[in-house]
Formats: structure tokens, C-alpha cells, sequence
């Protein structure tokens, strides 16, 4: 939060109109789940947040695109851009699959009907990672198919 809030104020200086929208609803989206838990945030909770925004904006840009709007889909994909400066670094292809990989030995999960065992070992395994879980979850059923 002290973060955002000290990027607001050099955005503000700097007129970024582009860097103060998202900025600011991330404060606000901060906001919120402080006064929700009754306290401050710790940098997981805080994470959290912000790939909520990002998955937020993604979905819209999508719909947008669908609908034919896409100088609407380009500023969502924009603001999903600038938020992911506040998220870990994505894992790469390579760490997913291994995840995947020992998570399916782990497990001993022999077909679609244990995507979710899988997905939970999976998921564990990267934590503190930023990774979109409907990219795992496409990546898991595919190997589980196989």
C-alpha cells in the first residue's frame, strides 16, 4: 500500500493520467481488504489482490474483443500490463511443466478424474510465482489426456 501510494503521488507529478487510473483502483481494491480483514495486508494477501485486478482486466479485455470494442480490450490490456509491475515474476513454461510432471508422480493420478489433486499439488508448487491458473489448468488436463 505505502507503494501505490508513493507511485500516486509521482504519477501525479508527472501528469501520468495513464499510470493514475490503475493506481488508484489498486489502492482502492487495497483498501477494501484491509477494512474487510481488519487489518493491514501482508505481501501475500497484497499479491493476491493485485492478480485479482489483473484476472479482472483480462476477463474484460475479452469481452471487449468479443463485442467488437477493441480501443476498450487495448486499455484493459494496458492496464494489465502496468499492474503486473506489483506481482511476482511469472514462472516460465519450463517450471510449470516440471510442477505438473511431479505433481502427477506425486499424486499417481492416472486421468481427467484427478485434475483436481493435481491441480492442488500443482499449485502449491508454484507458490510465490505469478502464473495464470487457466493456463495450468488447460496444461494439466492436457497431460492428464494423455
Amino acid at each position: 500500500l505505502e507503494r501505490v501510494t508513493k507511485d500516486i503521488a509521482e504519477a501525479i507529478k508527472q501528469k501520468d493520467q495513464v499510470s493514475l487510473a490503475p493506481l488508484r483502483m489498486l489502492k482502492a481494491a487495497l483498501m477494501n481488504r484491509e477494512v474487510e480483514k481488519g487489518r493491514g495486508l501482508d505481501e501475500a494477501e497484497s499479491v493476491q489482490v493485485a492478480n485479482q485486478l489483473v484476472k479482472q482486466r483480462r476477463d474484460s479485455a475479452e469481452q471487449f474483443v468479443a463485442g467488437g470494442r477493441p480501443e476498450l480490450a487495448a486499455k484493459e490490456q494496458a492496464e494489465v500490463t502496468f499492474l503486473q509491475r506489483f506481482l511476482p515474476p511469472a514462472a516460465d513454461p519450463a517450471a510449470i511443466e516440471k510442477a505438473i510432471e511431479e505433481a502427477v508422480a506425486e499424486t499417481g493420478a492416472a486421468g481427467p478424474k484427478d485434475m483436481g489433486k493435481v491441480m492442488k499439488a500443482v499449485t502449491s508448487r508454484l507458490t510465490g510465482m505469478s502464473v495464470d491458473g487457466r493456463a495450468i489448468s488447460e496444461a494439466v488436463k492436457a497431460r492428464l489426456s494423455r
